[in-house]
């Protein structure tokens, strides 16, 4: 468990949020699943729901049209940033692009929506009252984000400009072509996965739990879908599928020897 009380330094993954049609349906979704209870603020985009696990805010759900989200739905995470303009600036001087300005959201941060020369979107989030997910690396709250993309290189050159990230390869994994990404002082925030067949450049959303074969069962009975659990070096993994089509992942850790 971590408890996250202050802004996390330069490309730290440090939130969540994801785009629904229906905010009611997406609320009883996530709260049979994690056990979340929410908290409605107002920001000018719209109504912005923050889901609170024991009190602390670890996610956020937006409202969006149903058009804006057909097969295109899932969650984005924001890397953080103590200068959210001058991040957009870089990202754009790097072959980025800024689909979404930086603005101010309900006095939480202030944000902005990117996307790296692949096509691969995510946000920015200087931190104002909220430096980011309050808890993590605990069952029912964010774990992990990942980069999967048919042409990797690119976005390797453009987040270790962007974000002074090193890279380094994974003998774990053997066959696959990951590439770990780790900030200036050595930790490492997530990767880059080179996938030929993958349709589409995007970051990937991984979630601790406590079980990951009865979470899977827990979707499917709320309404999702989900792929068969599989063992992997790091935990026991699945993906699955909010009833938006929204897809994700959720892992235990291997059982301690």
């Amino acid at each position: 468990m971590s408890e996250i009380s202050s802004n996390q330094p330069l490309g730290t993954p440090t939130w969540i949020d994801l785009g629904v049609p229906d905010l009611d349906r997406a609320m009883e979704f996530y709260r049979a699943l994690f056990g979340w209870e929410y908290e409605e603020r107002s920001a000018a985009t719209g109504p912005l729901t923050l889901c609170l696990l024991r009190g602390r805010r670890v996610a956020a759900l937006r409202s969006v049209s149903a058009a804006d989200v057909a097969g295109e739905s899932w969650w984005l995470p924001y890397l953080a940033t103590d200068d959210c303009d001058a991040a957009a600036k870089r990202i754009v001087e790097s072959g980025g692009t800024v689909p979404v300005p930086p603005a101010e959201v309900a006095g939480l941060a202030r944000t902005a929506v990117v996307a790296d020369p692949v096509g691969a979107r995510f946000g920015l989030w200087q931190g104002r009252t909220l430096p980011g997910c309050e808890l993590v690396n605990e069952p029912a709250t964010l774990i992990r984000n990942d980069l999967t993309s048919p042409d990797p290189e690119p976005a390797r050159r453009f987040y270790a400009d962007v974000f002074a990230f090193t890279l380094d390869g994974n003998d774990d994994l053997p066959g696959v072509d990951f590439t770990f990404l780790r900030r200036p002082d050595g930790h490492e925030i997530g990767g880059i996965i080179g996938d030929a067949t993958a349709r589409a450049s995007r970051w990937q959303t991984l979630f601790e739990v406590a079980d990951t074969d009865e979470l899977v069962a827990r979707a499917v009975a709320a309404g999702g879908a989900a792929e068969a659990p599989e063992d992997t070096p790091y935990g026991r993994m699945a993906v699955l599928t909010d009833p938006f089509g929204a897809a994700f992942t959720v892992g235990a850790r291997p059982a301690a020897d």
